[in-house]
């Protein structure tokens, strides 16, 4: 199979399954326990129907809109992910250069395989930092003073990840960051020469938002689950959140809220958007889908804060369905990071064309001008017999 073949992210996945050691692959593409919440977050989507519209003269239309106080060029935002060199030598690199090649928001974790002022020196694009709060306070204000000297334009501030969900895929192939050759995945990588190549031969693997403090994930080779269990602050609350919004002082996102409740708080605090979010169902399995939860919510706080629907979006559609439900945008990770692995930049490029291309043609087949006329009167819920 070739770039040329992927034609919907799905292939993008089978892609770069073929191309990457099956610890890294099942990294990215594995979730919490029976994977429940990972299958239902794309699912979701199917419980609606879209409405269109006819005759509505449709030659020229406006996929962009207001997010987060700046334009975007389609109603999609690329979430922070982590590791990201560890699934192509160009990691983060690429998807900020795809980002801004399109117009669009992108994110880089805390646990990014480039530096924040390495990024912010390659794109004028908008773009956000997902902080995760460490026990060690003075690198949680390391990390918000350095996007803060970069001109970084949001703070997402992860709520879901006091401790980790139980990944099984990842227990099972022994997945580490750095990645670790083990004897179980020996073969594995000895058959994906290119990959095996690249991340032996290239620059070393480090993770420098986090290596002035600490040696996990740059230096000495941990599990995902063993950092979030070991190094983030369990004792996190609304008092921590408030505190991190005023120490930031720009544009803050919470990027976790699940509950009506939860985001009626968020407004309480100042946020200026919430991300619907359940980590990609990689933390809590049976949780609902974000999609699911994006009623109620909207019930609780519409018109009071933006709210972004995460996770599981895998056609332009889902998208197109979000924003009738009411979401400012939608947002997700595995929709460019089966690209990235599968090609770099030039796979995210392609990923985030089909994209663009199926946004435009649904809302050119729903009888859709501009965003703001993806409304409510344009979705039904299908009935449970």
């Amino acid at each position: 199979m070739r770039l040329s073949d992927c034609h919907n992210i799905d292939d993008f996945r089978t892609l770069a399954k073929a191309r990457l050691p099956f610890p890294v692959f099942d990294y990215i593409d594995g979730a919490a326990d029976d994977e429940l919440t990972k299958a239902r977050n794309t699912s979701a989507y199917d419980t609606v129907d879209l409405v269109p519209d006819v005759l509505a003269g449709v030659e020229d239309i406006d996929t962009s809109c207001m997010i987060l106080g700046r334009k975007s060029a389609l109603p999609l935002i690329l979430s922070p992910t982590a590791v990201q060199r560890a699934f192509h030598w160009q990691g983060e690199t690429a998807v900020a250069k795809a980002a801004e090649k399109f117009g669009l928001w992108f994110g880089i974790s805390s646990l990014a395989t480039r530096s924040i002022e390495e990024i912010a020196a390659l794109t004028s694009g908008p773009k956000l930092f997902q902080l995760y709060v460490h026990k060690d306070k003075g690198l949680n204000t390391s990390m918000i003073e350095r996007c803060q000297a970069s001109g970084f334009d949001a703070l997402a501030l992860t709520v879901d990840t006091i401790v980790s969900g139980k990944r099984e895929r990842c227990l099972r192939s022994g997945f580490t960051t750095p990645p670790r050759f083990t004897a179980a995945s020996m073969w594995s990588y000895a058959t994906r020469p290119r990959w095996t190549l690249d991340y032996l031969l290239r620059e070393k693997f480090s993770l420098p938002n986090l290596d002035t403090h600490v040696a996990e994930g740059s230096s000495q080779a941990v599990s995902i689950a063993e950092y979030f269990n070991t190094m983030l602050d369990t004792s996190m609350d609304w008092d921590t959140a408030a505190a991190i919004r005023q120490q930031w002082g720009g544009t803050f996102v919470l990027k976790g809220v699940m509950s009506a409740n939860d985001a009626r708080r968020a407004v309480e605090i100042g946020a200026d958007a919430i991300m619907i979010s359940n980590h990609g169902g990689r933390q809590l399995d049976g949780s609902r889908a974000p999609f699911d939860q994006l009623p109620e919510i909207l019930d609780a706080v519409g018109g009071k804060i933006e709210i972004i629907c995460d996770g599981g979006v895998r056609r332009g559609t889902h998208a197109l369905k979000a924003l009738c439900s009411g979401a400012t945008a939608a947002s997700g990770g595995r929709l460019y990071l089966y690209a990235l692995a599968a090609a770099g930049q030039e796979g995210v490029e392609r990923a985030l064309s089909i994209l663009k291309d199926e946004i435009e043609r649904g809302m050119r087949l729903m009888g859709v001008k501009q965003v703001e006329q993806l409304t409510q009167n344009r979705l039904r819920r299908r009935s449970v017999s």
